[in-house]
């Protein structure tokens, strides 16, 4: 087994006896597990079958001081070319489980859960408040952590309650708390879940009564409406960057003459300004360079400072 500087052999064997030999993977590419397809080798990377599993991994990197990333969809991340160290925690297909209960009108799902799957299993139920979000490639965890949103949706307005595990500060073992939705400080694009470091195990979502029939055809009006709009045939972390207060992000880029710019792989999409694209080949340094270009033009033309929504991991 190779030794990397942060994770010892012998915490690889106690990761594999508590994850499966199967869910450690070592020098794994994270261009496998990023929507923009780019990012280097991760030292480790641990997809825990369970809960229980998952909480003791946690344990471990806490108790290890070994520096840890947790990893959904990985649609939001910009990866850096020499990837990450310590252990990266993937959450998406080992931790997907989701449960209706139509009685009550909750969706409870685990935090590997896709957005679009709790909003079908929703939709199937006659459960409506998931259509605007259903087409953001995020799981649960993620959605929550970000307080995903679009169409004047957001994660926050309909979610009830959120378990997480709360790691200690003193190196010890952390906790597993639930929350209330009310008490977790959502904003655009924040919570008190990537403000304070949590790491969700599951959410429940309260929403309404309806049909499975209007509930389809609002996600297929939502689902007609970002095709239209958003270039969803090419690899990106969605929405670049955040939205100014008083502007759009797209609009003050393509006033700016940046429709279609490139630097090396990536590019300003063609078809929605806001989104920075892997045209091919690109590298974490392409996207830097053209993110820092974009700044640097629309703060240079209109004194707007835009604010990169996608989050940067790893060493670049």
């Amino acid at each position: 087994m190779h030794e990397y500087e942060y994770v010892s052999e012998e915490m690889l064997c106690v990761l594999a006896q508590v994850a499966g030999e199967d869910n450690v993977l070592m020098a794994e590419p994270m261009s496998a597990h990023t929507t923009f397809k780019i990012g280097g080798p991760a030292d480790v990377v641990v997809t825990p079958r369970t809960t229980d599993a998952l909480v003791r991994v946690l344990d471990m990197c806490l108790a290890s001081d070994v520096p840890m990333t947790i990893v959904g969809n990985g649609s939001d991340l910009l990866v850096g070319d020499r990837g990450v160290r310590g252990v990266v925690v993937l959450l998406r297909d080992n931790l997907s489980k989701v449960e209706v209960d139509a009685d009550h009108w909750r969706v409870t799902a685990e935090a590997g859960a896709l957005l679009r799957d709790v909003a079908l299993a929703a939709a199937d139920a006659g459960l409506s408040g998931m259509e605007p979000l259903w087409g953001i490639p995020a799981t649960v965890g993620g959605a929550c952590f970000m307080n995903a949103g679009a169409y004047d949706g957001t994660t926050g307005g309909v979610l009830e309650t959120v378990e997480v595990y709360v790691p200690s500060k003193h190196g010890n073992r952390g906790s597993v708390v639930t929350f209330e939705a009310r008490d977790l400080n959502f904003g655009y694009r924040k919570s008190r879940i990537q403000d304070d470091g949590l790491i969700v195990l599951r959410a429940t979502f309260k929403l309404s009564p309806s049909t499975p029939a209007m509930v389809r055809a609002a996600m297929d009006d939502y689902q007609t409406r970002r095709e239209d709009k958003q270039p969803l045939d090419m690899p990106s972390a969605g929405s670049t960057f955040k939205r100014p207060e008083g502007y759009f992000a797209g609009k003050l880029i393509m006033d700016a003459g940046l429709r279609g710019v490139r630097v090396g792989g990536a590019q300003v999409s063609e078809k929605h300004c806001g989104f920075v694209v892997n045209a091919g080949g690109a590298s974490a340094k392409d996207v830097l360079g053209l993110i820092e270009h974009v700044k640097a033009e629309v703060k240079a033309q209109f004194g707007v400072e835009l604010e990169p929504e996608v989050r940067m991991v790893g060493e670049f």
